[in-house]
């Protein structure tokens, strides 16, 4: 009796030592995952966003009173939300329909009020240009409304090519129609476009639009954060591509020589002659087998 009682101790001892070791393992995987849970919540990008600071009932008057200012997840963000800078034009303006306690308020629940037009997101003395592009200058499809851009142009001037970079650090305001990253298709990719909308001066926009007549614009996107300037160097395409600067003239460095014989003099210099008028510095006399 004395030895069954004893193994039954020992085997309630195994099973609580091996709970409290499961409870203690499983207590440590909580923790850690709420962990990596709050420093992926903290490292999201938010936005600012106007929301009601308790229930207001429809016909409920927006002022600093009834609202409040909250930081939310961009992702989570509606497009249609009133962002600090815009409350001006919503303040005074009553809801018409009802909004919860911490819920954003939005442009389509305020009476006779609508979403600001895209006119709104120009700064005073800036000004919104459109530039065709191609699957090349549109990084097939990798612009997104609120990147940056350097803006390429390759030109032909007389008989040369050029390429050089127009402007740098431009902000695009829209691709197509888009004027959102978080605006996608139906099964969540970006939709395509055949125009990206810069914010650029007048003075950049008249030059962009001067682009595009002479010849071919192309966007270079800019990493995040990426204020570093470029070089603005006009380059001739030729010499971009390691080609000697006289194939580009497109004009032989070796004299033509009809019939057989010695170069003389007067043939010589008549060679030179042209070769100077043309551009070209004289060759070395040669003569022929």
């Amino acid at each position: 009796m004395t030895y069954r009682l004893n193994k039954n101790w020992v085997v309630l001892l195994t099973a609580l030592l091996v709970g409290g070791l499961a409870a203690y393992g499983a207590k440590n995987y909580l923790a850690l995952q709420m962990a990596e849970i709050e420093a992926r919540e903290r490292n999201k990008a938010t936005v600012q966003v106007v929301v009601a600071k308790t229930g207001l009932p429809r016909g409920s008057v927006i002022s600093s009173e009834t609202v409040a200012v909250r930081a939310v997840p961009k992702e989570w963000a509606h497009s249609g939300s009133i962002t600090p800078d815009q409350f001006s034009r919503a303040e005074g303006s009553a809801l018409a329909h009802p909004a919860g306690p911490g819920e954003p308020i939005l442009w389509a629940q305020l009476v006779g009020q609508r979403a600001p037009t895209f006119s709104a997101r120009l700064s005073n003395g800036q000004r919104a240009v459109t530039v065709p592009v191609d699957e090349i200058s549109s990084l097939s499809g990798m612009v997104e409304p609120g990147d940056r851009i350097d803006v390429v142009v390759s030109a032909r001037h007389g008989k040369r090519s050029y390429t050089f970079t127009l402007l740098q650090n431009v902000p695009v305001l829209a691709t197509g129609t888009r004027v959102s990253h978080e605006e996608r298709d139906p099964e969540g990719r970006a939709r395509s476009f055949s125009t990206i909308t810069l914010d650029a001066t007048p003075e950049d926009a008249k030059r962009i639009i001067a682009a595009r007549e002479l010849g071919r614009v192309t966007a270079l996107l800019r990493a995040p954060g990426d204020l570093a300037d470029v070089s603005v160097q006009r380059t001739e395409a030729h010499s971009l591509l390691g080609f000697p600067a006289d194939a580009a003239n497109g004009i032989s460095t070796v004299p033509v020589i009809y019939g057989g014989g010695p170069i003389t003099v007067g043939q010589y210099m008549n060679s030179r002659d042209e070769r100077t008028n043309a551009g070209a510095d004289p060759p070395a006399a040669r003569t022929t087998p």
